[in-house]
């Protein structure tokens, strides 16, 4: 890359300091007229000699970049949106170009549409292989993806410790759902060792982030004391967080800690409210222990519980 020269810069901003100092003194129009030259030709040297001085394909490259960026960058958003509005075909037109050119969220994305047939044959090893080239490219949510096909064997072999290694990778980077996956694989055993106090620390990161999965987890190892000094208290905490955020499992749960007065007074209506949140979404267990909890209530206790879970579920409607 060629210096620019001071020289020549100093002599054309010479001439426009020559300019700047004597208009005021010398307003023929004449003067006016070469001195107003004179500063447009310096600008001009100016801006030439620093042009010269850059690297050659400079400009044309660095515009070239711009431009395309800004037409990936449209590109994408024309797919998102038709993916929004349901065109799946139009949004795996417009997103394989830029998958194929390695943008690793469009390359993530076009792995879900294969992995759920969306516009395309469903095709697991399809699904895989657009998750893995995101996934070595550092993309968190593709390598929880990726541990996800390989945990249940979808487009690869079933492969545990190939699992959590992926987990892991996404877990490092503060991946919610990899931090929960791995809380699983430790309590199971599932490629790692069984260790309950190493699935308890993965399922509170995951937990400390709103993931309601690993709340109704962490509550569970509370309750049992599983990794950690049982704790009733602590573990009604993290069943509740997860059961105002709609988790099935977590009302269930929450419902029998108040039928029994585990870490809470006993409380049949507030059993009973939180056994037919959970009965709403399909949990079987909720319903029994729901139908067996109205043993013990009044009528006036019964029509209250349903009376709460009549707002709770008109307030949380989607």
């Amino acid at each position: 890359m060629r210096r620019v020269n001071p020289i020549v810069v100093g002599v054309a901003l010479l001439g426009a300091g020559v300019y700047a100092l004597f208009t005021p003194f010398f307003q023929s129009g004449l003067w006016l007229l070469g001195a107003s030259l004179m500063t447009l030709v310096g600008a001009l040297v100016v801006a030439v000699e620093i042009i010269e001085a850059l690297p050659p394909h400079w400009s044309k490259s660095k515009l070239w970049a711009v431009s395309k960026a800004k037409k990936s960058a449209e590109q994408f958003e024309d797919g998102a949106a038709a993916h929004q509005r349901g065109d799946y075909p139009a949004a795996v037109r417009l997103w394989r170009p830029l998958a194929e050119q390695g943008v690793a969220e469009v390359q993530r994305n076009l792995g879900l549409m294969y992995e759920n047939g969306r516009s395309v044959p469903q095709d697991y090893a399809e699904a895989a292989k657009w998750f893995r080239v995101a996934a070595e490219q550092g993309h968190a949510v593709s390598q929880t993806n990726l541990g996800y096909m390989y945990e249940n064997g979808l487009g690869v072999p079933q492969d545990y410790a190939e699992a959590k290694t992926w987990y892991w990778k996404a877990a490092e980077q503060g991946d919610a759902d990899a931090e929960f996956n791995l809380g699983v694989a430790y309590e199971n055993g599932q490629g790692v060792r069984q260790d309950y106090a190493e699935s308890v620390k993965w399922y509170r990161k995951a937990a400390e982030q709103g993931d309601a999965k690993a709340q109704h987890n962490l509550g569970g190892m509370y309750r049992d004391g599983h990794g950690v000094a049982q704790d009733l208290a602590e573990a009604v905490m993290w069943y509740r967080k997860a059961a105002e955020q709609g988790d099935a499992s977590a009302q269930s749960n929450f419902g029998v800690m108040y039928a029994q007065g585990l870490g809470v007074p006993q409380d049949y209506v507030s059993a009973h409210f939180w056994f037919n949140l959970a009965a709403a979404q399909g949990d079987e267990t909720a319903q029994e222990n729901r139908d067996i909890t109205v043993s013990f209530m009044t009528p006036d206790q019964i029509a209250e519980a349903q009376r709460m879970a009549r707002e709770w579920l008109a307030k949380h409607k989607q």
